[in-house]
């Protein structure tokens, strides 16, 4: 996440790492205008020129673009020329040139106007450029890396100046100009803000430890009175710039590692993004949050549903809230409904739209009023893992619940009371359920790698299971015409089951190349709709022996005897380090397995 302040203060850019570009009023917190799309991969870095005119981004894709501030056109081509993500990108202070830095280790100039690379690129690095800024009066360029230094270069010939900065002893994460060119700052992976004289490279007073990870953002007040630096500790921090001092408390309230601060122009304001998917405003003066932060949820979104009349959205979450939108401004309607305590994996609206039901990692199904957002009754407790999915009968008499136990089970939904036995018969998790549309049976898929069938009435099971997916069944769903199911599945296929099979959905069987999530009809039952994300099949639990397998039995990685009980999927795997409930996340953004497996030398020194 990268944020930016408009130089009048009236506008804030933002990055983000689901490759769009957002605008937002600094004053409302609303968005303005479209998201930007281009970027093919993160957006690591946004900037406001100093006209305020047009922004530019630096992706992962390893390009950089320039926008219409106004508008969000993309003006001309994408800046290409860097052979990995780019990191880092700024303005000079004219506005005529544009200075990039990269995982390839090389910082490149380009003219603003034509998109044209200035010189030769500047090389010296010897691990990826994180950070690249101009001096206020725009003769020189520093640069922080993963080598664990700051250089200076002059900002006409490329040159170095001097030697290079040195006294951290882990990555520079941020570097930023004194507003008055006198000093550099800089954050640092070894948790240390470190303080430099700009024209002899020497360090100035202690650094700067009260942080408790890695300082991934610092800047400079616009009074060059304070600097302010964003943790990886959730924390933002307000330092006397002269004395170094700790400034009243930290500002706390985000939930994940803060990667980018900013001030406003006036000094009034500190805006910080952060891993919790949120962007904060903050007084300057009192450390107070101003507003509410610029989002709905904070973690990752398991489950949407339409209502009955079109008119809202709802959705769950793992940041264990429910939320209901209005359907076509986006707006969000009255608070979050957060009465569980885990994860929502499942949430759908009764037939008549007056209720909604839930389901979560708590391991409850709670039912809730659709107007006013209360809970309705108690909380359906009778599975002792997550459940997965639940879906109201066609007469909304009935709700029925997928889970972790193997079981689905049948629920009165005015009383809550469990209706008859679990249905038992699935050997793995039960992922989805969902009823017919006459209400006479159920469906389920399952981790067994099979689709079930069931009658709703006396919870038998109906024929055989549906077997033929080679992979976990992920989303199952009759047709509106009761004639045919689908089914989504790790293995990479969408089937169709029953009497006829139409020549469209036929044809999807081969169009993916990764696990399909979610899947659905259209009311018509001439389409279906489905949704596979990237590296769903690392997501896997480990089979007896502790190996994670792909689908077509490959071996992926192995998990500790004692973590194996704890792998959680599956989108952000996380396995217990210790018996205290630590955690290490499993991040398979760069993994390679299989014949892919050199591609982890793609960034290697040469």
């Amino acid at each position: 996440m990268s944020v930016c302040y408009s130089s009048n203060g009236t506008r804030v850019v933002t990055g983000s790492s689901d490759n769009t570009i957002r605008i937002w009023d600094a004053e409302s917190g609303t968005v303005v205008g479209e998201r930007l799309t281009g970027h093919g991969g993160d957006v690591n870095s946004v900037a406001y020129s100093p006209d305020g005119q047009h922004i530019i981004s630096g992706s992962d894709d390893h390009t950089i673009r320039i926008w219409d501030a106004e508008t969000g056109a993309s003006v001309g081509n994408p800046l290409d020329g860097h052979t990995g993500p780019v990191r880092s990108v700024a303005y000079s202070p004219d506005g005529r040139r544009i200075v990039s830095g990269s995982d390839d280790r090389t910082i490149r100039i380009w003219d603003a106007e034509t998109g044209a690379e200035v010189g030769e690129h500047l090389t010296g690095h010897n691990g990826a450029v994180n950070c690249v800024v101009y001096s206020p009066d725009g003769q020189h360029i520093i640069s922080g890396s993963d080598d664990s230094t700051i250089r200076v270069w002059d900002a006409e010939t490329g040159a170095s100046v001097g030697n290079p900065l040195d006294g951290h002893a882990d990555w520079v994460w941020s570097v930023a100009y004194s507003p008055d060119g006198r000093r550099i700052v800089s954050g640092s992976s070894d948790h240390t803000i470190r303080i430099w004289d700009a024209k002899t490279g020497a360090s100035v007073g202690e650094h700067l430890i009260e942080h408790k990870d890695s300082v991934n953002s610092v800047t400079y007040s616009p009074d060059g009175q304070h600097i302010i630096s964003g943790s990886s500790d959730h924390t933002i921090r307000i330092w006397d710039a002269k004395t170094g001092a700790s400034v009243g408390n930290p500002l706390d309230g985000h939930t994940g590692g803060v990667w980018s601060v900013a001030h406003s122009p006036d000094g009034r304001r500190i805006i910080s993004g952060s891993d919790d998917h949120t962007i904060r405003i903050w007084d300057a003066g009192t450390g107070a949050s101003v507003g509410e932060h610029l989002i709905g949820h904070n973690h990752h979104v398991r489950s949407v549903a339409y209502s009955p009349d079109g008119l809202h959205i709802i959705s769950g979450s793992d940041d264990r809230t429910i939320r209901i939108w209005d359907a076509k401004t986006g707006a969000s309607v009255g608070n979050p409904l957060d009465r569980h305590t885990g994860g929502v994996w499942s949430v759908a609206y009764s037939p008549d739209g007056r209720r909604i039901v839930s389901g979560s990692d708590d391991c409850t199904i709670r039912i809730w009023d659709a107007e006013t957002g209360a809970e309705v009754g108690e909380h359906l407790t009778g599975h002792n893992r997550h459940v997965r999915s639940v879906a109201y009968s066609p007469d909304g008499l009935h709700i029925i619940s997928g889970s972790d136990d193997c079981t689905i089970r049948i629920w009165d939904a005015e009383t809550g009371a469990p209706v008859g036995n679990p249905l038992n018969g699935h050997t793995d998790w039960v992922r989805s359920v969902a009823y017919s549309s006459d209400g006479r049976r159920i469906i389920s898929g399952s981790d067994d790698r099979t689709i079930r069938i069931w009658d709703a009435e006396t919870g038998a099971s109906v024929g055989d299971p549906l077997k033929g997916h080679t992979g976990y069944v992920r989303s199952v769903a009759p047709s509106p015409d009761g004639r045919s199911i689908i089914s989504g599945s790790d293995d990479r296929t969408i089937r169709t089951w029953g009497s006829e099979v139409s020549t469209e959905a036929a044809k999807l069987r081969e169009l993916y190349t990764y696990p399909v999530q979610s899947i659905d009809y259209s009311s018509d039952v001439q389409y279906t709709v489905s949704c596979n994300p990237i590296h769903a099949e690392f997501l896997a639990k480990p089979d007896m022996d502790g190996w994670v397998r792909d689908s077509g039995g490959g071996l992926l990685y192995w998990v500790p005897h004692d973590c194996r009980a704890g792998l959680h999927s599956p989108n952000v795997p996380t396995i217990p380090l210790t018996s205290h409930n630590r955690f290490v996340s499993l991040d398979f953004h760069d993994f390679a397995f299989g014949t892919s497996w050199t591609r982890i030398f793609k960034n290697a020194p040469s």
